[in-house]
């Protein structure tokens, strides 16, 4: 298994040498060069796999095993898992009206990011004892990303982490799980700003390759395709769980509905969809709705700005990974993609070709979905189900609620459930509610924290830039 760039630029790469990446020199983002096939007995032989097996099962057809071998994938895995609050690491609530929601985020932060973060970070470190090698980490976050990241790294050895946080747009309890970690390693900034307009920093520094190379910079994005490898491990499970019918009479198919940003989740949607796995997926966007005018009208634009909404994780106007959806269901075309990608970053507005289109309407769904329908749903699941919803799991469950009378009762629904509600009092709050504190959230506030602001008249990249060379001096010392 070796890994290309979806704009073509690079080839035959490493899994060791993706994982250390964030994109790739010529800009694109790296995709497996060859997609595994899962076949009706395999599926079988997995649908009784418990989720943490079925990760293993997906992370070793992705990684060969002289690069790692079966057992050590299986030791990093486990201890990737240790820290998480439910025995299932993830778990499937069974509501009124048909609704599933596969809860995600039983980890650390309380956010489904932890799954994939939470065995990077244990890669990374596998990887970085033999080679005696630091590495630096960008992360730019629109909420959920960050936080998760550093629980990942924080303490690590060999690592240090930077974080770019948009001011003002996180939740108060998201931006204390990222400022109040006070570790040698970990370094947060509070930026004036939007986070499509903190990735647009952070790819400038990739794309200097020099200076990356020198500072050996990546990124846990999901720029990142180890975060990619293992989300597609929760769609399996998802199918799984909510298939209608025995696998040995048939393969049912389950309509898996994402709540969509960066796009990072529902790409690993499509791989496993690509492997042979029977899902329908469904894209759910809020306001921010360039992938569903995508998905509609093939019109991938950028709007006039970024809309502040409940669903803040979700307020990303220039889903990055959009471009490994449009590389592979344009069947691995990187010359096209290039195209693209070049046209879109300098107009920023794109048509996609007509078969493109298709080929995407084929596969994904979508809707978008308003700060009041996400009070409603909240309130609605609460009314009849006395379970609370985080603003961003609402996204999805909207979707559900309005199709409920719509599609065939045949077909399974799985939601899946990003985030803990107890992560967004205030919009528990405008639904009427009261929301949910847990101990480990209502001590946030009384810890110290720590963090940089970056102004909008600040030249953000050359601070970038300072600190970077900052750890580095401060390594060699």
């Amino acid at each position: 298994m070796t890994f290309s760039s979806t704009r073509g630029g690079v080839k035959n790469a490493s899994f060791e040498e993706v994982l250390f990446s964030g994109f790739a020199v010529d800009g694109g983002l790296f995709m497996p060069e060859k997609i595994p096939q899962i076949d009706s007995k395999t599926l079988l032989s997995w649908s009784s796999l418990p989720y943490i097996e079925l990760v293993k099962e997906i992370c070793a057809l992705f990684i060969p095993v002289d690069v790692m071998p079966r057992q050590d994938i299986n030791d990093v895995i486990n201890t990737a898992f240790s820290r998480f609050r439910h025995k299932d690491i993830i778990n499937l609530a069974r509501l009124k009206d048909k609704l599933n929601i596969l809860e995600l985020w039983h980890g650390m932060t309380y956010a489904f990011k932890d799954l994939a973060l939470s065995c990077v970070g244990q890669f990374l470190q596998y990887f970085l004892n033999k080679r005696n090698k630091h590495v630096t980490v960008l992360v730019g976050t629109a909420g959920d990303t960050g936080s998760a990241a550093i629980e990942s790294v924080r303490g690590l050895k060999w690592i240090d982490i930077i974080v770019m946080l948009p001011k003002g747009r996180c939740t108060r309890i998201q931006e204390l799980q990222m400022t109040t970690v006070i570790e040698d390693n970990v370094t947060v900034f509070s930026v004036d700003g939007t986070s499509d307009e903190i990735d647009g920093i952070i790819r400038k520094l990739f794309a200097d390759t020099a200076f990356a190379k020198k500072h050996n910079l990546m990124s846990l994005n999901s720029i990142n395709w180890c975060r990619i490898m293992v989300q597609i491990a929760h769609f399996f499970y998802a199918y799984f769980v909510c298939a209608t019918s025995k696998l040995e009479d048939s393969l049912a198919v389950v309509e898996v509905v994402v709540p969509t940003g960066g796009a990072g989740n529902i790409t690993a949607g499509c791989i496993a969809r690509k492997m042979g796995l029977p899902v329908q997926l469904v894209a759910a966007v809020n306001e921010n709705d360039i992938l569903h005018r995508t998905v509609l009208h093939g019109d991938f634009s950028l709007a006039e700005s970024v809309k502040a909404s409940l669903s803040s994780a979700m307020d990303i106007q220039e889903p990055y990974n959009l471009e490994r959806i449009f590389w592979l269901l344009s069947g691995m075309d990187s010359p096209l993609i290039k195209k693209m990608m070049e046209e879109f970053e300098k107009s920023k507005r794109l048509q996609l070709p007509a078969y493109l289109h298709k080929s995407i309407k084929d596969n994904v769904t979508s809707c978008t979905v308003s700060d009041a329908d996400v009070i409603h749903t909240i309130r609605h699941c609460w009314d009849e189900n006395h379970y609370l919803l985080c603003p961003h799991t609402a996204v999805a469950v909207t979707y559900h609620y309005r199709q409920s009378d719509i599609i065939s009762k045949s077909i399974a629904r799985c939601c899946l459930a990003t985030a803990s509600a107890v992560k967004f009092p205030e919009a528990v709050q405008k639904a009427g509610l009261t929301p949910e504190v847990t101990t480990d959230i209502k001590m946030l506030e009384e810890k110290s924290t720590r963090f940089a602001v970056m102004k909008k008249e600040d030249e953000w990249e050359q601070i970038l830039r300072d600190t970077v060379e900052a750890i580095a001096i401060r390594r060699e010392s």
